[in-house]
């Protein structure tokens, strides 16, 4: 009999619905919070009729979780237009108050930006997106526009590869259909599945990812793990160079001091960071 491909059921669908049709599932919750994304960089302000239409949902329903986080200051309206308050940041960085090793990191990664004169990141794995904790760069023009919260997609960086890399094959699979799925809800770039789990699979065994000019031109980065408790991948830290020409080499020969700034913060992480 031959062998299931991963890609003739979408098991990460069926599995959402699932949980969503639980009796724990809360959906007035849920629906608040597709209420709170729906606001991003291109659509800070909107009107109630905007964000019904974004989120799929009746008018009404949508003016009761509006008119909900306006109570709790969350939302304020302007005129006919919504917008959320900077209260919002603590949900955010209720998060980064949980993840102490990162206060601890800070120096270990600005040293290293010192040494290498390069910039460096911390990121960590959410669904197949990763999500910026901690960004030090150095005084060159940098021309991503990324700061602590800012996402993008895994598969298709360093960090990202390094984090996809520790999932076990069934996580990685489900991960992978789920990105390229809306990849093409998106009209955006079809990405071959076996293509990307190979990159990754390669990432498992060599021990470190380097992505070259895959998100933007002139855009390099090495990437390896940070372990905390029980050796488990809680994060990764990379070295980022954007600048005219290839410097794959360059960049790899960095590999060993950002190793060793990697075991600095794993060492510190799985002393401190318990609940991981």
């Amino acid at each position: 009999m031959n062998k299931k491909s991963p890609l003739d059921v979408d098991e990460t669908a069926v599995e959402n619905d699932e949980s969503r049709n639980s009796e724990n599932f809360v959906r007035s919750f849920a629906r608040g919070l597709d209420v709170i994304r729906s606001f991003n960089k291109e659509r800070s302000l909107q009107t109630l009729a905007e964000i019904a239409t974004n989120v799929n949902l009746a008018r009404a329903g949508v003016r009761r979780l509006l008119f909900t986080l306006m109570s709790l200051g969350y939302v304020e309206k302007e005129g006919r237009f919504f917008r959320l308050t900077p209260k919002i940041l603590e949900l955010g960085f209720s998060y980064l108050a949980g993840v102490p090793f990162l206060e601890m990191a800070e120096p270990i990664v600005t040293k290293l930006v010192r040494d290498v004169e390069e910039g460096s990141s911390i990121a960590a794995l959410d669904g197949y997106n990763i999500v910026y904790l901690l960004r030090v760069q150095t005084q060159k023009i940098m021309s991503l526009n990324l700061s602590v919260g800012s996402r993008l997609p895994a598969p298709l960086t360093a960090l990202g590869r390094v984090l996809l890399s520790a999932l076990d094959d069934e996580q990685l699979d489900k991960t992978l259909l789920n990105f390229i799925e809306d990849q093409k809800n998106n009209n955006l770039s079809k990405f071959e599945f076996e293509q990307l789990k190979l990159s990754i699979l390669k990432v498992r065994e060599q021990g470190w990812s380097i992505v070259n000019q895959e998100m933007e031109v002139g855009l390099i980065a090495l990437a390896v793990p940070i372990f905390g408790k029980d050796k488990r991948v809680i994060a990764a830290i990379n070295i980022f160079r954007i600048s005219e020409g290839n410097h794959e080499e360059r960049l790899k020969s960095y590999l060993p001091a950002l190793l060793h700034a990697a075991e600095e913060i794993s060492n510190l992480s799985s002393m401190k960071y318990k609940c991981y």
